[in-house]
């Protein structure tokens, strides 16, 4: 680093190994004022943000099947039709309702942000455990559902003996995808946008294409199907007893919860609507309306395709529904061969980047959630990217601990997923309920009407998700869930304390000290960090300077004084405190406390500490500094001033006979 001309040279300050590495992996840091160019065109936002929902229609209707056919058989893609018929209902419901949330609410946030300005921050953490919960089963969900269709396409392409070696390495691919998630995202959200906005294009081109060519080879008359009947798929069950008595209408609102599975992430856009570029509200409404009507098709068309085709769920999940409609409507040619290709590359594509949603508003809300002091504050910065990396971390974390759980199996995931997002949509919709009655502003009561229907319909999806998948996993969430919010609102409760604590300490700075300065030097061994303490207090010119040691090993004690007599430190004796019970902190803590009563005294207490490798470091050393200081730091008058020391770096030898030069 050069100098200024008529300025002192500047040290060239090296940068430590691991921060080479982190630029090397994540780029060059982007400084705080480029934050505002990190903004998302509306294509680019359609990509990433609305990845997850689109995605959905690759398993949605396949997960209503695995409920229905081995239930009541072949009647099942009759049944179909009308299900998916009212998931659309609910589609439409929730976009009109969200509509409103991202005019109304411009900040990132969603629901939580809606619920915690209408019915303050302690309730608003039930949207944010329900939404922090649908994040992290998001990634999960979404890396699997990747992974199968990519199992899909091989076993279509090669057969059954290609898949045995692969079956067993599906979760390490799930888990290879997630951290390449992370660390795309970990290099900010310009290039997030970038990698992940082609793959949901891609696919949207890829189901438009297999929805075309399947209804026109329907249409011209080809009205041949799947053999329900092939090895490995879902036994068929018989539906003897109509959909109308007790049994078929609980097997009709298990498969309809399944299929609410296709309506997560339609709350992302609203979570990420600070990323959108200038005036937000509208291009985010735009965005919604765009991903609804591109979902709604997808799911729809799917579903047609399933009901013609009779293409039924494996019990290994692979080949997948999507898949099969693929093969039956490409045909064998070599056309078809690349049709089906290029859909199952696409779709796994759009899974897979369908969980980086997650990784946009996940840290987003978390960074919201510690601002608000219910989530460590750790969560409110940004990183060596301005992404909020500590927020990516912990989801990767959580996100593979439950993938490694389940083994990755999307089936076992679907259990988990809906609960948390539509209890998210009904705090978003009670809250605009609430927010339209205070403010009456235009056609409110129009607006409130809507909102309290979107309400009252995603509490009842809620309650008939948890109810009907209970034992097939969704008992986590239900336990899991309220102790969430239990949590939060402890930290919260921590941090209030902490504020209260610190508001009624005596804060007065003009009230005169005592005149007598006192400083002791803590003494474990001589050496350089202990002399560089002893330094530092004689530059500071109190009226007294003291080191002491605390016995705990008389020999090592006997040892460390001839060691100090040996080594020229001036005028200044080593105290020998006697610590029999090897109490340390309690001891200096007893040593300061009567000094201060004493003497009237400010005590300035100076603590070495040796810096090491942060690895071998932690394992090698004790780091007692940090302990001592918190101790005496509850007495009045009383300083501890930790003098950090770094053995990594070189250093000149011990001097003999110099380091009392400079003394008073």
């Amino acid at each position: 680093m050069s100098s200024t001309t008529n300025g002192p040279a500047t040290a060239e300050l090296p940068e430590s190994y691991g921060y080479r590495v982190k630029k090397h992996l994540l780029g060059k840091p982007l400084v705080t004022e480029q934050l505002g160019a990190e903004r998302l065109s509306n294509p680019i936002a359609l990509g990433v943000l609305a990845s997850d929902c689109i995605s959905s229609m690759a398993y949605g209707s396949e997960q209503m099947l695995v409920v229905l056919i081995p239930a009541i058989g072949v009647a099942a893609f009759t049944a179909l039709i009308p299900l998916t018929a009212a998931i659309l209902c609910v589609l439409l419901l929730l976009t009109l309702s969200y509509r409103d949330v991202v005019m109304a609410y411009t900040r990132a946030g969603g629901s939580y942000v809606v619920a915690r300005e209408n019915f303050g921050p302690r309730i608003a953490q039930v949207a944010a455990v329900a939404l922090l919960i649908d994040y992290i089963v998001t990634v999960a969900v979404q890396a699997a559902a990747g992974t199968d269709a990519l199992v899909s396409l091989i076993h279509l392409l090669w057969g059954d003996s290609r898949l045995t070696a692969l079956d067993h390495d599906k979760l390490f691919i799930t888990i290879g995808v997630v951290l390449l998630l992370c660390w795309g995202n970990l290099r900010g959200i310009r290039e997030a946008g970038r990698s992940f906005a082609l793959p949901a294009y891609l696919f949207i081109a890829a189901m438009g294409l297999l929805l075309v060519t399947g209804f026109t080879r329907f249409l011209l008359g080809d009205h041949s199907r799947i053999d329900v009947h092939t090895p490995g798929m879902l036994p068929l069950g018989s539906d003897t007893h109509g959909f109308f008595y007790g049994a078929s209408l609980l097997i009709l609102l298990r498969a309809f919860a399944n299929g609410g599975s296709s309506l997560t992430g339609l709350e992302a856009i609203s979570n990420g609507v600070s990323a959108f570029r200038p005036p937000q509200g509208p291009n985010a409404r735009r965005t919604m309306v765009a991903m609804s009507c591109i979902l709604g098709t997808g799911v729809l068309g799917v579903s047609l395709l399933a009901h013609i085709t009779h293409a039924t769920p494996f019990t290994a999940q692979t080949p997948t529904v999507v898949s099969q409609e693929a093969s039956w409507a490409f045909g064998g040619s070599a056309f078809g061969t690349a049709g089906l290709v290029f859909v199952q590359l696409a779709t796994a594509l759009i899974l897979y980047t369908g969980a980086n949603t997650s990784f946009n508003g996940f840290p987003f809300l978390a960074s919201f959630v510690a601002e608000d002091s219910f989530l460590p504050r750790q969560l409110t910065r940004r990183g060596h990217r301005l992404a909020f990396s500590n927020g990516i971390v912990v989801l990767t974390v959580v996100s593979l601990a439950l993938l490694i759980a389940t083994r990755g199996s999307l089936n076992a995931l679907v259990g988990l997923y809906a609960i948390g997002v539509f209890s998210g949509f009904t705090m978003a919709g009670a809250g605009l309920v609430r927010h339209h009655l205070t403010r009456r502003d235009g056609s409110w009561r129009a607006k409130a009407a809507l909102n309290g229907l979107a309400c009252g319909v995603s509490l009842l999806v809620a309650l008939i998700f948890a109810v009907t998948k209970f034992t097939e996993g969704a008992w986590i969430v239900v336990v899991v869930f309220p102790i969430g919010v239990w949590a939060l609102i402890k930290v919260n409760k921590r941090y209030r304390e902490e504020a209260a604590t610190l508001a009624a300490a005596d804060a007065d700075a003009t009230r005169p000290t005592p005149a007598r300065q006192v400083m002791y030097v803590l003494v474990d061994r001589v050496d350089l960090a202990v002399l560089k303490a002893i330094r530092y207090a004689r530059s500071l010119r109190p009226a007294e300077i003291r080191a002491v040691h605390m016995v705990v090993d008389a020999h090592e004690a006997k040892r460390l004084a001839d060691q100090w007599a040996r080594t020229d430190v001036g005028d200044l004796p080593l105290e020998m405190v006697e610590c029999p019970d090897r109490r340390i902190s309690r001891a200096i803590l007893e040593l300061v406390s009567r000094r201060t009563a004493e003497q009237r005294a400010q005590v300035t207490l100076l603590i070495p500490e040796r810096n090491y490798s942060p690895v071998l470091g932690r394992l090698l050393h004790r780091r007692t500094a940090d302990h001592i200081a918190r101790t005496v730091g509850r007495l009045p008058d009383v300083v501890a001033t930790i003098v950090p020391f770094d053995v990594t770096e070189p250093h000149g030898a011990l001097p003999p006979r110099h380091a009392g030069e400079g003394a008073r």
